[in-house]
């Protein structure tokens, strides 16, 4: 028995080890200046240097970093004010709410290149171009289908029970869903917005159509150290850490309201 617990530990540690490779080796590399990261065989021992994150700082990269969180927090939450109530709404509904969900599940379903002439287009001629409104109605666009899609369920599986008592005790209709539905089904609010943000965080194609210099995203503002002077792949790893650990600690904040919306919602009782 400890024979068999010892070796799916020793699994564990080494899958476990596999997935992080790439994320310890950028860390790794946002440390080292571009001799060191050049170096054959790679040094196992270097003297760490923090002179990419300060010059990455210093730069261009804190409005986008930013403009990053503006738009994907703004994005999110009104991507969950208007969502939940329409997913509450056709979780109640009985008849052709599966058809209408589909339609609004729809704009996740097409490629986004499909969107980005479309997009272009109108924002040119409204005046949204590299503007941070822009990206958060975009970002709603997308978002806003997602919540309905992932919300759903989870107000299917909530007791019909508990509203009808909340109604008889003398609340309205949105203090039932404030104070009864949604602490019901918080591990899917918190599994949802956590999608959300990271969708809108992690965007590159729309965020490199659609903005400039205002406007750019700190995924956008990494691919600038690419350039014809050289690739600065100290200042690249930097960022690229950086625009990981937003989402990595609000992740393993909220990790277990995650684990339990990912899977709760998945069982209709």
């Amino acid at each position: 028995m400890r024979a068999n617990k010892a070796i799916l530990y020793a699994l564990a540690i080494g899958l476990s080890l596999l997935v992080l490779a790439p994320f310890l080796w950028l860390v790794r590399m946002s440390f080292q200046t571009n001799a060191q990261i050049f170096a054959f065989p790679p040094h196992l021992w270097f003297r760490p240097t923090g002179a990419n994150y300060a010059a990455l700082w210093e730069g261009e990269f804190t409005r986008s970093f930013m403009n990053s969180a503006v738009t994907s927090t703004a994005s999110t939450v009104l991507a969950m004010l208007l969502g939940v109530p329409a997913a509450y709404a056709l979780a109640r509904m009985r008849r052709r709410s599966d058809a209408l969900s589909l339609w609004i599940v729809a704009s996740r379903l097409a490629p986004p290149t499909a969107f980005a002439i479309p997009y272009f287009l109108a924002y040119r001629h409204l005046g949204l171009l590299d503007t941070r409104i822009g990206l958060i109605i975009i970002y709603l666009t997308f978002d806003l289908s997602l919540v309905v899609w992932l919300m759903r369920p989870f107000f299917e599986t909530a007791p019909r029970a508990l509203e009808e008592a909340a109604w008889i005790d003398g609340a309205g209709f949105w203090q039932a869903l404030v104070r009864v539905v949604l602490p019901s089904a918080a591990p899917g609010l918190a599994a949802t917005a956590i999608l959300c943000f990271v969708f809108s965080w992690n965007d590159f194609f729309f965020a490199l159509i659609l903005t400039r210099t205002r406007a750019m995203t700190a995924p956008v503002a990494v691919v600038n150290f690419m350039n014809y002077v050289g690739w600065q792949w100290g200042r690249i790893a930097a960022g690229g850490v950086m625009v990981m650990l937003p989402v990595l600690v609000f992740s393993l904040a909220v990790r277990r309201f995650l684990v339990s919306g990912l899977t709760a919602g998945a069982v209709k009782g």
